[in-house]
């Protein structure tokens, strides 16, 4: 088994979307080369209903798939097809833009004004850039959970893992996205496809991820949001890209680790990229933004 080295890790960066939601974003609008197939990944998490209610109005997408997750309070979803919809607490919503969607998302908190959820946006090949548009709504109780011998618990979203297979299917990038809880002062090996690109994101707890050869404790150097380490602790909000490898290693702290664990397939394709739309060339781009201003955009009712 080669243990993934670590290539970089990047603290999550505030920032503000849609009609004025503050988030944190891990990674995107940048170089997506080390994350292909994976573009963009938000942290929507906040305790003030302020800084979130405005929501993500009607916007459009071509090209990607958008995948959400709720820990928390609630999204209120629609979109230009007639799909309506809310997901709560541990629901996923699956939605593939394909050749072209308006959407609108409005976050809503729970009785004590929190709200948490991530997005990730997947790119899609340039032979599925004009696919039809497509959601898959999964609720929480449709996602399966596994518990190792150690207490290790993983929600299988997307992908099979331990044996189990989450029940988002279809999608371009084939990836796997799991959510791990390690009980504290545990370490464990967790398999990754060796020719996939994979990261993870912890949101919750303290814990170290290692090469297999690592010390207990490595001197890091910060530059910017950018450490580089061969181990090195991490904590709420950190994002872990890891190097080629077939498992990665995690040591959790005294509270344990809660991290998104996520793999894809590499495109490896070209990116032209603005705002909600992705295509391959400059020239797609611009088509785009023009169909938008003269009412052709949406391909597929």
């Amino acid at each position: 088994m080669s243990i993934r080295p670590i290539k970089r890790i990047v603290q999550a960066q505030p920032t503000i979307e849609g009609a004025g939601v503050r988030l944190r974003r891990a990674f995107g609008f940048g170089e997506t080369r080390d994350f292909d197939p994976f573009l963009l990944l938000d942290d929507f998490r906040n305790d003030n209903p302020a800084d979130y209610m405005a929501g993500f109005p009607w916007h459009p997408h071509r090209g990607i798939e958008t995948i959400t997750y709720v820990l928390a309070g609630s999204v209120n979803h629609g979109d230009s097809l007639g799909n309506r919809g809310n997901l709560g607490a541990g629901d996923v919503q699956w939605m593939t833009a394909g050749s072209g969607i308006l959407h609108q998302e409005m976050p809503r908190g729970d009785p004590q004004g929190r709200m948490h959820g991530f997005q990730l946006w997947a790119n899609l090949p340039a032979a599925l850039k004009m696919t039809r548009p497509r959601y898959q709504d999964i609720a929480a109780t449709d996602i399966p959970e596994v518990t190792d011998d150690d207490g290790t618990r993983v929600r299988v979203i997307c992908g099979t893992f331990w044996g189990r297979t989450g029940p988002v299917d279809g999608v371009a990038a084939d990836p796997r996205y799991l959510d791990v809880w390690v009980p504290g002062n545990q370490r464990k090996t967790l398999p990754i496809d060796a020719s996939r690109h994979a990261f993870a994101y912890v949101f919750e707890g303290v814990g170290t991820f290692r090469d297999a050869s690592a010390p207990a404790a490595v001197a890091t150097e910060r530059v910017g949001p950018i450490v580089a380490a061969a181990a090195a602790e991490v904590e709420n909000r950190s994002l872990v890209l890891f190097d080629r490898g077939d498992a990665v290693t995690i040591q959790a702290g005294e509270a344990g680790i809660r991290f998104l664990l996520v793999s894809g397939e590499p495109i490896e394709e070209p990116v032209a990229w603005y705002g909600p739309i992705v295509m391959n060339t400059p020239d797609e781009l611009r088509q785009a933004y023009a169909e938008l201003q003269d009412g052709s955009f949406i391909k597929q009712g």
